[in-house]
């Protein structure tokens, strides 16, 4: 029997190749497949925010791809394949996102892809394979030499500047490109600094409307002036537009309104998230600031989660459960022994005045009065206020 061939066989070889290549390509699903593993198999990117995942989906149908060319062509990495490595490396070192992670990911991928070839493997030899696993095992080499540059060469740019990296940081944080307890500790580490825990994200903009961008001077002077002396733990602040965003901790909050008001700023202040969700609070705040209407603010008051929640479920978008917003609005007024001041002010909103409602009640006006100073005092919010009393009214509807 007369063997094939060299030639003739790598043609047949390569023309089975392109076929599987082109198989692949072609069904949709396979990027979702390899998309799905990388977001159930590496818990930071199981944590980013729906907003990453079409980069992350763009990067992973290039690499698709690309291995696949290069495979059913017999060929090797190229200079623009080099750049494109390079560059994905630099952008996740600046993201912060944990360079194991990463390689893990692309390892989680490339054997989405085995699978995939294997499956379609009808018409394949073992040169076959070990071909892929040499296209494969190289780009992963390749990518983990740009990666250990391009974390090394930022951790180098931002040790050099570290007011830039601080607001790196915070950008990272309210972009959700940190999802690794271990990582954020690290890098925090890294630049010297303790993240306050609890926290308060305040995202603040000046009351005037089409205002140019802010300024990191400006935004870094309200952090100065809701500052402790300079004690731990450490307070950040960015911008975003036209907005100021300060990570502080909790305690700060009581400091905002007189140096807001000083400026003519307006702000919303979220308190009652977790630190690895600096993201949430953030995009909270800040549709609260694009929703809320104008009597909402108020001379010496800040927006609070309360308000927050009940802009983001008036709005068609709650962030929280109903149960939840009306704890947070209502506070010790789901109390059992506060009951009576729940029931004064569902007869108030109702009644619309204070002597209607003490009517109702059968109460005198001035015990009706109390009870709202009481409910006032509990909870922050002043029922006579148009604003207040609508959130009030919100919660003790979807609360009881």
């Amino acid at each position: 029997m007369t063997k094939q061939p060299l030639s003739q066989s790598l043609s047949q070889s390569l023309m089975n190749r392109s076929r599987v290549r082109d198989e692949i390509l072609a069904d949709r699903r396979v990027l979702e497949k390899v998309v799905a593993a990388v977001h159930a198999q590496v818990p930071v990117y199981a944590a980013l925010d729906d907003s990453r995942l079409p980069e992350v989906r763009a990067i992973a149908a290039w690499g698709v791809d690309r291995m696949l060319h290069l495979w059913a062509a017999d060929g090797t990495l190229e200079p623009s394949d080099l750049r494109r490595l390079r560059g994905i490396a630099a952008a996740r070192a600046a993201d912060g996102r944990p360079v194991q992670a990463v390689l893990r990911a692309y390892r989680v991928a490339a054997t989405v892809l085995t699978d995939e070839v294997a499956a379609r493997a009808a018409d394949l030899t073992a040169g076959d394979g070990l071909a892929l696993a040499r296209v494969l095992l190289t780009a992963l080499d390749t990518l983990s030499e740009e990666m250990a540059t391009a974390y090394a060469a930022t951790s180098e740019d931002l040790a050099g500047d570290r007011d830039r990296a601080l607001r790196l940081l915070l950008d990272d944080l309210i972009a959700g490109r940190h999802a690794s307890a271990g990582a954020l500790t690290a890098r925090s580490a890294r630049l010297g600094v303790r993240l306050p825990d609890p926290y308060c994200l305040l995202v603040a903009e000046p009351t005037t409307e089409g205002g140019a961008d802010m300024s990191y001077e400006a935004a870094a002077g309200l952090l100065a002036a809701l500052g402790d002396g300079g004690t731990s733990p450490s307070a950040l602040s960015t911008v975003r537009g036209s907005r100021a965003v300060l990570l502080l901790p909790a305690t700060a909050v009581h400091r905002a309104p007189p140096a807001l008001d000083e400026r003519a700023w307006r702000a919303c202040a979220i308190t009652g998230e977790d630190l690895d969700r600096v993201a949430v609070a953030h995009r909270l705040a800040a549709d609260a600031l694009d929703t809320a209407p104008a009597h909402a603010h108020r001379s010496g008051r800040l927006l609070t989660d309360a308000d927050a929640h009940v802009l983001a479920l008036l709005t068609g978008h709650p962030a929280a459960a109903p149960d939840h917003i009306a704890h947070l609005v209502l506070g010790p007024l789901t109390e059992p022994g506060r009951r009576h001041l729940l029931q004064a002010l569902t007869a108030y909103i109702d009644a619309g005045s204070a002597t209607a409602a003490a009517r109702a009640l059968h109460l005198h006006p001035q015990s009706l009065r109390y009870r709202l100073r009481r409910i006032h005092a509990l909870t922050s919010r002043d029922p006579r206020d148009p604003w207040q009393r609508l959130t009030l009214d919100v919660a003790r509807t979807i609360g009881v």
